[in-house]
């Protein structure tokens, strides 16, 4: 990446930095009393022209919708502003991805195009010409039609595994999974390229959160050794495959988990018996890990890492927002709302 564009992307990432919302404001948002309160609130922040479009009367998905197509617009200003940069292109590919995971579950759930398509939002894939593959997928008939309908797109493979472990499993979970290795394969293999030791550090620890979790919920959906190996993203920056093996191997999850014990993960070791409770609370320990890991991104200017750190954080944000519009929508209480966020704590 050309050193001017490095610069310049930077300073702009610095200025995004700026204007992220502050844990007051997410508060605000989320004592909203309905929808339409709600509405009014976020169009007096930096979100008020990505939510003008949206159309009465208000739903937490269409909420969401609004949001992820702005969402869209900021990462591909990032990316463009940056030049070409194959780690960029992959944190990109997370809208294609998400969108493929929702058609997938969407057709096994046995959902109507109609219900699908309230769901999903095409300008991440518009803005670099993509939209014939969810298109396809969209129109199949059936998950068998939607999976032969993405048969000879670049990551075709892992979505036929996805289906043939989803109708022996029948995890709907299994979709998530497969969909987000695609998205990690791609990372790790862009990490190859660079020798940042910022970046690699920053992208590494998103890799490790992927194989990681993997593991975890691999064992805890009883797969076998094998099933489990092929869930693995081969780039393995930091976690050391002799480290996910012993994982594999592990009796249970917690002992699975214990194997972290010597890593520099082992302050996100759940302390919980319950399995369940402990693949959730192990996942959350580490997002928190990742989003503070990209505020740490800004104490270096003019890095790359910072263009990273600030696709990162958006993201959070957006997810933040949209996690509020379905609490707000189903009159859960503030308090809850806000303990399940990805923030700084207070």
């Amino acid at each position: 990446m050309g050193g001017s564009k490095n610069v310049y992307a930077s300073v702009k990432s610095y200025s995004q930095r700026g204007k992220l919302l502050k844990r007051a404001d997410f508060q605000t948002l989320a004592e909203s009393r309905d929808l339409e309160e709600l509405m009014t609130r976020i169009k007096n922040t930096i979100y008020g022209d990505a939510v003008s479009d949206v159309q009465k009367p208000y739903t937490s998905q269409g909420v969401e919708s609004a949001l992820r197509g702005h969402l869209a617009d900021v990462h591909y200003s990032i990316a463009k502003t940056a030049g070409d940069s194959d780690i960029l292109d992959a944190y990109y590919m997370k809208f294609i991805v998400s969108n493929l995971k929702l058609i997938l579950k969407g057709k096994v759930l046995g959902k109507s195009q109609e219900e699908l398509e309230a769901h999903i939002n095409l300008h991440a894939e518009e803005l670099i010409k993509q939209r014939d593959i969810i298109i396809k997928a969209l129109v199949a008939k059936d998950l068998e039609e939607a999976v032969a309908s993405l048969n000879s797109v670049q990551f075709g493979e892992e979505i036929a595994k996805a289906a043939a472990l989803y109708n022996e499993r029948k995890n709907i979970q299994i979709f998530d999974t497969y969909f987000d290795k695609i998205l990690y394969q791609q990372l790790g293999r862009a990490l190859k390229n660079t020798r940042d030791r910022d970046v690699i550090k920053l992208v590494g620890m998103d890799v490790d959160f992927y194989n990681l979790l993997s593991v975890i919920r691999g064992k805890f959906w009883g797969l076998e050794e094998a099933q489990i190996q092929d869930l693995i993203v081969t780039q393995t920056p930091t976690v050391p495959r002799e480290l996910l093996g012993r994982m594999m191997a592990a009796a249970s999850v917690r002992d699975a988990l214990n194997e972290l014990s010597n890593t520099k993960y082992k302050n996100l070791i759940p302390q919980v018996e319950n399995e369940l409770d402990a693949v959730a609370e192990f996942e959350r320990a580490f997002e928190m890990s990742l989003y503070h890991s990209s505020s740490r991104a800004f104490t270096k200017m003019f890095s790359f890492a910072t263009i990273i750190g600030i696709t990162k954080l958006t993201a959070f944000e957006v997810r933040n927002l949209a996690a509020i519009a379905y609490a707000v929508e189903q009159k859960i209480p503030t308090d809850v709302t806000m303990s399940k966020l990805i923030l700084e704590e207070e």
